[in-house]
């Protein structure tokens, strides 16, 4: 056989590592349901699906909107806090203000969508770090919402709020309203990063941001739309977590974002920027679900899971460690 035609067939057999990544997760994710139904036989009951799921709503959220700042190579460690402070707005804008419940859920979205544009602009504008420029952004938020609130919870009690937790736990067919905004923020998620021109530039910044420069893109515009993309699914999660609650604490949040990030990179998603995709977000935040539900069905003590989740986390980050060194 010509020893090119071999190549180009070898070449055409051989999986991308980002889709080998992705396909490695969902088997992972599929070992830890039998794994887990085989333990306990409670796992596979319809009301702890649904648990499941409500809890990877949140989480999962969070991790749509950081998939698109990592894919460009940088990190949003205010994901946890941003999502407190749209909580916490929420709350000011239909309990203090008495504004209608719909205006108040698009005052909280918007909260997180200014506070990654603000995000956006520390790091293309001003040239900080993104670590350092969120770092400062999730003080920012956290202290804003403890401010804000008095440092207490605001209880969406009163008749301004009617209705409000109905957003997460509205259900049909006995799943809840969250899971299906979740999975409707994936599909809006997905269309933006694959079939829109700000997908395109995520994808060419996470690759050669200075290639990408010369070729006379306005790098420091697409980054400030892409943090505020990143802030605007996190003002979601923010909303979503007030309503199933129903109530803004703002104590909540931090610790928040390393799950999301964990859940990206699980996903596929490269931190070295470049390469991602919505569906492997998505198959990490439901990863992360399920590892944490399970360990808990099977009375395994609060701090043994933090280290297990810990240890999730790097290996996550190993893999892509690896995987950045093959194909180098």
């Amino acid at each position: 056989m010509n020893p090119s035609v071999a190549t180009n067939k070898a070449s055409r057999s051989r999986i991308p590592s980002g889709a080998l990544q992705q396909l490695l997760a969902f088997a992972s994710l599929i070992v830890l349901i039998i794994v887990f139904s085989v333990s306990s036989s409670n796992f596979l009951q319809f009301s702890n699906i649904v648990g499941i799921l409500m809890s990877t709503a949140v989480i999962g959220v969070l991790a749509l909107g950081s998939t698109f700042v990592i894919i460009t190579g940088g990190i949003d460690l205010s994901v946890g806090t941003v999502m407190t402070l749209s909580a916490v707005m929420t709350g000011v804008f239909i309990t203090f203000w008495g504004m209608p419940v719909p205006i108040g859920v698009i005052g909280g979205i918007l909260t997180g969508a200014l506070c990654g544009f603000l995000s956006g602009v520390f790091v293309s504008k001003l040239k900080i770090p993104p670590f350092i420029a969120t770092l400062a952004m999730m003080m920012v938020a956290k202290g804003l919402a403890l401010v804000i609130s008095g440092a207490k919870p605001i209880y969406f009690t009163d008749k301004h709020a009617e209705g409000f937790s109905k957003i997460s736990l509205g259900s049909v067919f006995g799943v809840p309203f969250a899971v299906f905004i979740f999975f409707g923020a994936a599909i809006i998620g997905s269309i933006l990063l694959s079939r829109t021109i700000i997908g395109r530039y995520n994808f060419a910044l996470g690759s050669n941001e200075e290639a990408t420069r010369l070729s006379g893109v306005n790098v420091n515009f697409w980054k400030i739309v892409i943090y505020t993309i990143t802030g605007t699914f996190t003002g979601l999660a923010g909303v979503l977590i007030a309503s199933r609650l129903n109530s803004a604490n703002p104590a909540l949040g931090q610790g928040y974002e390393l799950e999301a990030i964990a859940a990206v990179v699980i996903g596929g998603t490269s931190l070295s920027g470049g390469k991602g995709t919505i569906t492997g977000t998505v198959i990490g935040a439901l990863i992360m679900s399920v590892l944490t539900n399970g360990l808990r069905i099977l009375s395994v003590p609060q701090e043994w899971q933090t280290v297990v989740v810990g240890l999730v986390i790097l290996l996550a980050v190993y893999t892509d460690i690896l995987r950045r060194r093959k194909s180098a």
